[in-house]
């Protein structure tokens, strides 16, 4: 197998966690080059990336035969997004994928003309992205969500599970533009259901194990998590850490999968093959501003029943009837 075939695999499986800057491939005469701007690492995004190659082929896209991907990664530095994306319009990329408002913004702010598509991102409107929803304008379009009623949904989750329940604590990362907008609207929600939320801010894994244990000496019972690149990238060290401090966690569809509690957030995996849509439809001769912003359809409820028990706390059933998958 010659290196290039090599490569090609590798990159096909998202097999290497490490970015793939420097490794820029030519495209052969006819072939189209999309850019693929990555927020966190190629291993936390492989699902979604295979959804987002399972969506190309189904529309007749295929790598190594009519399209070249360049993949970049910022490993969750946010700080190196500028960079990796200038990188992308200096490939002159027919068009770019990325994911969250911070990629979204990235890429816009790299370039005005190369078509961009977001495969999920908060609300791209209420943080000047794009001028609406209906008639975006300017070179980006994609899929969103309302994260703040997200958020808000969340919490009354929790206070539904655990109807007791006095104080909560709410992880963010002050480094995410919607950590705040979030943290508003949890707490207009808080005040609705008679709920005091404390926010903890962490901007890396590192200060995981001192922030619960911040939220563990204020005998608080339970965290909502934010859900943003890298606190949803580190899922599982965030599980960990409260379940070692006994902390029932909330928050993202994947956090209940990564051993929380709860969790609760639109299909990404359908976002990102639904991007697939946006990317053929520009390569075709679609204007990105003439293609209205979609929202998320489907969402998941995901119950670990495992963890709860752990807690020695019983989920009502009301709430677990409710749920799309529980864990066992």
């Amino acid at each position: 197998m010659t290196n290039r075939r090599r490569l090609l695999v590798a990159l096909g499986a998202v097999a290497l966690a490490a970015p793939f800057s420097g490794f820029a491939q030519t495209p052969a005469a006819g072939m189209h080059r999309i850019g693929l701007l990555g927020v966190t690492s190629a291993a936390d995004t492989e699902t979604r990336l295979d959804a987002l190659r399972a969506g190309l082929r189904k529309l007749g896209y295929v790598e190594g035969k009519n399209i070249v991907i360049e993949y970049r990664f910022a490993e969750g530095k946010y700080e190196r997004l500028a960079e990796l994306a200038a990188e992308l319009v200096s490939l002159k990329v027919d068009v770019i994928v990325t994911y969250a408002n911070i990629g979204a913004r990235a890429a816009k702010q790299a370039t005005t003309t190369i078509p961009i598509v977001v495969a999920t991102s908060a609300d791209l409107v209420g943080r000047g992205l794009v001028t609406s929803l209906a008639r975006p304008g300017g070179n980006l379009t994609g899929s969103s969500v309302f994260s703040e009623e997200l958020s808000q949904k969340r919490l009354e989750m929790l206070k539904e599970a655990m109807p007791r329940i006095k104080r909560v604590a709410y992880l963010m990362n002050p480094g995410s533009d919607v950590a705040e907008p979030n943290l508003r609207a949890i707490l207009v929600a808080a005040k609705a259901l008679k709920l005091e939320v404390q926010p903890f801010e962490v901007r890396s894994p590192d200060q995981f194990d001192s922030t619960f244990a911040a939220v563990s000496k204020q005998h608080i019972a339970a965290v909502l998590i934010q859900e943003e690149p890298m606190l949803s990238s580190n899922a599982k060290s965030a599980a960990n850490h409260a379940a070692r401090h006994r902390l029932s966690s909330f928050g993202f569809a994947a956090l209940a999968d990564a051993g929380g509690l709860i969790g609760y957030g639109a299909s990404h995996t359908d976002m990102f093959r639904r991007a697939a849509v946006f990317v053929d439809k520009i390569l075709k001769g679609a204007k990105p501003g003439d293609l209205p912003i979609e929202q998320a359809m489907t969402f998941e409820l995901i119950i670990n029943l495992k963890v709860a028990k752990t807690l020695g706390l019983t989920i009502p059933q009301l709430v677990l009837s409710r749920a799309d998958k529980v864990i066992e």
